[in-house]
């Protein structure tokens, strides 16, 4: 049999398949993935199932339905005051890890540096070396995982072609502030370089603060491309749709690509999403009270324990330290409190960074007279159990 030689020699499967099957073999409570298990809004799916019966079944545009297009160009408005052409500046993608890969395609090549932050989400490297391009990873700083602006000014070579930011941020649930945006624009002015910026939890953003994109930054917008999520807004992830949102000229090389990745994506549902964010444009922006409460509660219940963390300041996910408790390296530790407290939380290691381990609060219930799904068991009430969490 003829080998192959691999593109990608240093990547195996990824660690949320890897994840998500270690809690199916221990019937383990899976905190490990950025999903939740509660289904989106009822009227949303009666116009998904409207839009199906409907016929709305065949090939829609490439670039997405203008309808669900010009909702995403008066939102982008409305939040961050920019002007957006729905025909030329936005395009609906088969999820946002297709938007980065084809961000990254159209912009990098071989020689070209793209500089990303640690730890970095697991579909960066990847999609930078398969364009030819090399990553270069700076840590983010502890004890807020913030962006070292002089570490990146120092970083920047004539070869640096991209600069990668994420926020809110997964996995550590940090938050880019305006003056932030602001070190970012110094950092790169004088430089042919393109932001590309993963915003997929814009309305994730806690603690009465809000969410700072690349779109609300005049001379960012114009350097940038800015990459949304369905999925994560309308607690759909399995629909595998998003959005990129960039100038008139980094749309036609965008869009050169993803012709060629995906061509399209689902037509029905696209007609049912531009329908409700027509019919509910407050979904969006009740999201962060939705999710604080989750997360505060998620808090409050894993402050018995002997983690140690720092509330999120976005996102769905908390990080917590789990040094206190062991000093097992932290895939042995995920996957002893799998077997042993039948709870699974993600490791940072596959992310660039070891310890501390990241979990998902998206199924929490923030109420307390109702049943909390799974931080109740980041702890045994034992004193003498090996595997005791709290004592």
């Amino acid at each position: 049999m003829q080998s192959m030689q691999s593109k990608l020699p240093q990547v195996g499967t990824t660690i949320f398949t890897v994840m998500s099957k270690m809690a199916a073999e221990h019937g383990a409570i899976n905190l490990s993935q950025g999903f939740p298990d509660f289904d989106c809004p009822d009227r949303l799916r009666e116009l998904v199932s409207e839009h199906l019966n409907g016929r709305k079944n065949q090939y829609p545009p490439m670039a997405g339905i203008l309808p669900l297009r010009e909702e995403i160009a008066a939102k982008v408005h409305a939040l961050y005051g920019a002007q957006v052409c729905p025909e030329n500046e936005v395009t609906v993608t088969s999820g946002a890890t297709e938007a980065l890969f084809d961000a990254i395609q159209a912009t990098v090549g071989v020689g070209d540096e793209v500089i990303l932050f640690d730890p970095a989400y697991d579909c960066y490297d990847p999609a930078i070396r398969l364009a030819g391009a090399t990553p270069v990873r700076l840590p983010l700083s502890l004890p807020d995982y913030s962006i070292d602006f002089e570490a990146l000014a120092r970083a920047i070579t004539p070869r640096t072609r991209m600069v990668m930011i994420n926020s809110p941020h997964n996995p550590c649930g940090s938050v880019l502030s305006a003056e932030d945006l602001d070190k970012l624009a110094e950092a790169i002015r004088g430089h042919a370089i393109v932001v590309l910026s993963d915003e997929v939890y814009e309305h994730m953003v806690f603690d009465e603060q809000s969410h700072a994109s690349v779109l609300g930054h005049d001379e960012l917008r114009e350097k940038s491309f800015a990459v949304f999520s369905f999925g994560k807004t309308y607690h759909a992830t399995g629909w595998k749709l998003a959005y990129c949102v960039a100038p008139p000229s980094f749309t036609a090389e965008f869009r050169k690509v993803h012709q060629f990745v995906t061509f399209t994506s689902v037509s029905f549902l696209q007609y049912a999403l531009a329908d409700y964010m027509n019919e509910c444009p407050q979904h969006a922006t009740e999201l962060a009270s939705f999710y604080q409460a989750k997360r505060d509660r998620f808090c409050e219940l894993l402050a018995p324990s002997r983690f140690r963390f720092m509330p999120s300041a976005g996102t769905y996910f908390q990080l917590a330290d789990y040094s206190a408790i062991s000093d097992e390296d932290d895939m042995t530790f995920v996957t002893r409190l799998t077997r042993e407290q039948c709870l699974l939380i993600s490791l940072m290691t596959p992310l660039k960074r070891r310890s501390p381990n990241r979990a998902s609060f998206a199924s929490v219930s923030a109420k307390k007279t109702q049943r909390s799904k799974a931080p109740r068991r980041f702890y045994v009430p034992c004193s003498r159990h090996p595997s005791c969490l709290r004592c």
